[in-house]
């Protein structure tokens, strides 16, 4: 893992936060409580600021990034899958990013929405809220039902205990 200050900006990281091997965060980003940045995960705040919020799980060869004036803001459990790329977005709480998918600048996903793996959301679009988005352009194809709902929550559950398992694995020593 690896932190590096851009210009006046230093990331900020909350202690109780995991920052797997090979992370790189740069410049004017803020990780809160309880978030996870796994594996060869890029976080570049050199254009405009990014805020991760808490217990957000950010998954393996992910890259964030920002557009001028267009910071990217991730609210509290958001899950983004492996492998995805989000370019000055919102994605609102709970809300989870399947594997691979591209958001770009000023597009929003709605809170507790779920965009489909492979999918691509264009800039200024928005994805509304308990909603699932697929393909590329995505678009809506139905509402989340329970059981989709359960397991959003089972996968932001298990990334927090995964990344503090590995904060501690690390602190004895294991690693």
């Amino acid at each position: 893992m690896k932190l590096y200050p851009y210009k006046e900006y230093t990331p900020v990281i909350d202690p109780s936060a995991f920052l797997a091997d090979g992370v790189v965060i740069t410049g004017d980003v803020h990780v809160r409580k309880d978030a996870s940045i796994w594996f060869n995960t890029v976080i570049r705040g050199d254009v405009a600021p990014t805020y991760i919020g808490e217990r957000v799980n950010i998954q393996d060869n992910s890259t964030l990034h920002q557009s001028p004036e267009n910071p990217l803001v991730l609210e509290d459990g958001v899950t983004v899958g492996h492998q995805c790329i989000l370019h000055s977005c919102v994605v609102k709480k709970d809300a989870l990013i399947g594997m691979g998918a591209t958001i770009l600048d000023r597009a929003e996903i709605g809170e507790g929405a779920f965009v489909g793996a492979g999918s691509l959301v264009p800039p200024g679009k928005t994805v509304p809220a308990g909603t699932l988005a697929l393909g590329r352009p995505a678009k809506v194809v139905r509402e989340l039902n329970d059981e989709d709902k359960k397991d959003m929550a089972r996968i932001r559950r298990e990334y927090v205990e995964k990344g503090q398992y590995y904060k501690e694995v690390i602190k004895k020593g294991s690693l």
